[in-house]
């Protein structure tokens, strides 16, 4: 399934790249501008702390579980109809929690929006994929999606805080209405339909319940480990039967005519080695992210809006790099070269947190490292991107999207669990041994820099051994335009 780029013209297609990572951004801002505005929520709708937690909870299980099943949906029923259904429902989603008089329809409607958000998010990758065929077209615009993908988050940052100190928090889901309005209504002009693909597979149900049901579980136990402890009966029971939910997947899926994920695909070096560079890759940038924030703030004693702003040298870096020169460096050197070399310099910038004092000054001990990892995450995400998608059939693009989708969630949401209960244990321990708040909350932190700084070091490493750079070239060679887009608009 594909959009036969013949179809449109070059300024088009463009304008389509622009309005799919629009989409895309809505997404990947509404798992950080929420935070910003909790405290509010709290206060408004009487939530209790452990009520709480199920505004983000709610969204990110239903997020994490359903990317698998929205990517491959997609493969059979038209990547374009399913991100335009993804949109609408992410748009009706977001009006009802930015009107929700109750906890249970605002849980219910965060519910629905990560859903929705899982759609979105596996089927506009593959539908870039789709639209740029030509190699270095390709580079550029996976550059474009990158950027989106890794700046959206302290962007919204900065945005929660401005709508919700300006307008209050139903404006941080409300402002997602005209965008979703904007995109739904430049969709039908922008992508066009083409034949319907649903008649060519039927949905393997019992693959996709095992796997939706098991990540769903996974992510509820990992967010909830530090408040249940990772040892209790919750805990690991719910992680084995996560572990058991995915064995019978496996099984599923090697008896099924047609499978909902093909275990082939896995035989495919560069998605194999990307989707574990992913995995760690994710969990180093889960550090830096949530991390050097919560350092900034809880150490150094920033503001929501200077940490925001903290943030804003390696965005700028990013987005330099994204927009352009990422595409030049991986048309010149291949994908091998720069993933490696980009995620050391990012785990460069991981150890230079990892020794940041209390007293620490923003050039010395933040800017610096903040330089690196833009720098490093500018060079190496279009290329974990690329070398996820480029060996894969046209026919198995949506599920190649939700694959890798799913390994940066996990591995994020597995990472920041293991980082942040080994920076809490450190800070407890140091704590009870008489070592100042402060100053044990520091090393906490400092211990999970290092950790994340080996995660990066480790992905990097992999991907230099491993990783193939032949395919991306050729990947123009052979366009998918012969596949058929199962649309109908």
């Amino acid at each position: 399934m594909t959009t036969d780029p013949l179809l449109l013209d070059h300024r088009r297609r463009w304008l389509a790249l622009i309005l799919l990572c629009l989409g895309v951004l809505m997404i990947v801002l509404d798992t950080t501008i929420v935070n910003v505005a909790l405290p509010s929520i709290r206060a408004d709708l009487a939530f209790s702390e452990t009520s709480l937690v199920w505004v983000v909870n709610a969204y990110m299980l239903t997020f994490g579980g359903f990317l698998l099943l929205g990517g491959r949906l997609g493969d059979l029923y038209g990547h374009r109809r399913l991100f335009i259904a993804g949109i609408v429902g992410f748009t009706l989603a977001s009006l009802a929690c930015g009107v929700a008089p109750t906890q249970v329809v605002l849980i219910a409607a965060r519910a629905v929006q990560g859903v929705a958000g899982a759609v979105v998010s596996a089927v506009a990758l593959s539908l870039i994929m789709n639209l740029f065929t030509e190699a270095g077209e390709r580079a550029k615009a996976m550059g474009v999606y990158g950027f989106v993908c890794a700046s959206g988050g302290s962007i919204g940052v900065l945005l929660g805080g401005l709508l919700t100190g300006t307008l209050g928090w139903r404006a941080v889901f409300l402002v997602n209405l005209p965008i979703g309005v904007a995109v739904v209504a430049l969709c039908l002009r922008l992508l066009p339909a083409g034949v319907s693909a649903a008649q060519r597979a039927k949905l393997d149900w019992a693959g996709a319940g095992s796997i939706t049901l098991s990540l769903m579980l996974a992510v509820y136990a990992v967010v909830n480990g530090n408040a249940a402890g990772w040892a209790s009966a919750q805990t690991l029971g719910l992680l084995g039967l996560a572990v058991a939910l995915f064995v019978a997947f496996v099984l599923v899926e090697t008896k099924v005519a047609v499978p909902l994920m093909p275990l082939t695909l896995f035989k495919r070096r560069n998605v194999a080695t990307a989707n574990v560079v992913g995995v760690l890759w994710a969990a180093a940038m889960f550090a830096w992210f949530f991390l050097s924030a919560l350092y900034m703030q809880l150490v150094l004693g920033y503001s929501p809006w200077q940490v925001g702003l903290g943030f804003l040298p390696a965005n700028l870096i990013m987005a330099v790099f994204s927009l352009g020169l990422s595409a030049r460096i991986v048309m010149r050197w291949g994908l091998r070269g720069p993933l490696a070399v980009g995620l050391w310099l990012a785990a460069a910038g991981l150890a230079l947190f990892a020794r940041a004092p209390v007293q620490g000054d923003f050039v010395v001990d933040v800017l610096t490292g903040m330089l690196l990892l833009g720098l490093g995450g500018g060079i190496a995400f279009n290329p974990v991107l690329l070398a996820a998608m480029s060996d894969v059939d046209a026919a198995d693009s949506g599920l190649a999207s939700g694959v890798v989708n799913t390994a940066f969630m996990m591995g994020g949401a597995l990472g920041l669990a293991v980082l942040a209960s080994g920076a809490a244990a450190r800070t407890a321990g140091l704590q009870a041994a008489g070592v100042p708040p402060v100053d044990a909350l520091n090393q906490g932190y400092q211990l999970a820099f290092v950790l994340g700084a080996a995660f990066a070091a480790l992905a990097g490493g992999l991907g230099a051994a491993f990783l193939r750079t032949g395919r991306l070239a050729s990947s123009s060679s052979s366009s998918p335009a012969t596949q058929p887009e199962g649309e109908a608009a």
